[in-house]
């Protein structure tokens, strides 16, 4: 055998095992991925079945219907929805490999999730003055837990898209960045979901209940 043939063939049996382990990497952190949403989601069924148990425990405080302001709830919820929707747009970009686009529309996902994220903080701050705080009653306990439960999480969804802005402009769209925002797409998705739910079981039932 020649030189040039063995270094031909050392050169493809390099591509195919650094490939195989690729896709194993690959395939593992997809799956590791995925047991993690599905233990986010049992976390936030206990939640919720939580606050379905002490929904009506109002220790002679305010009910929903005296607190909650559906306008601005409804408004919050548009934000979280049509962050998805860019979401989608920058998937759309990933596949299409264009860098600049991507990185433009996750940009637009990450203001309307700070919009929602204000949002919320202003109502908190509004409940709060007026004496609905945590510690008024076990309907209002679950409420804040489940509530900044998922304030928290889509905090860390912004974090993760604030890192997902620098490593592209560093790196590109290469296979690790786009796993990553595979994985991103899924965890913000799944929060669109559970506020759907937030919104439906807690602020619609809690006003017309």
């Amino acid at each position: 055998m020649t030189r040039d043939a063995t270094t031909a063939e050392n050169a493809e049996l390099t591509y195919y095992e650094t490939g195989e382990d690729h896709v194993h990497a690959g395939g593992s952190t997809m799956l590791g991925f995925w047991i993690y949403l599905m233990s986010d989601a049992l976390i936030f069924a206990t939640l919720f079945a939580t606050y379905g148990v002490l929904s009506t425990s109002y220790a002679g405080g305010p009910a929903p219907r005296q607190l909650f302001e559906l306008p601005l709830v409804a408004l919050n919820t548009a934000m979280l929805l049509i962050s998805s929707i860019t979401y989608g747009m920058a998937s759309i970009a990933m596949d299409e490999n264009r860098v600049g686009a991507t990185r433009g529309w996750l940009a637009v996902t990450a203001l309307f999730g700070l919009a929602f994220l204000s949002i919320e903080l202003y109502e908190f701050g509004n409940l709060i003055r007026e004496g609905a705080t945590p510690q008024a009653s076990a309907f209002l306990s679950a409420f804040f837990t489940l509530v900044a439960t998922h304030g928290l999480h889509v905090s860390f969804g912004l974090i993760w898209i604030a890192v997902m802005l620098v490593q592209i402009g560093k790196r590109g769209l290469n296979e690790d960045n786009k796993r990553r925002l595979m994985c991103l797409g899924m965890f913000w998705h799944l929060l669109d979901v559970v506020w759907i739910g937030v919104f439906t079981f807690v602020y619609l039932l809690g006003v017309l209940r």
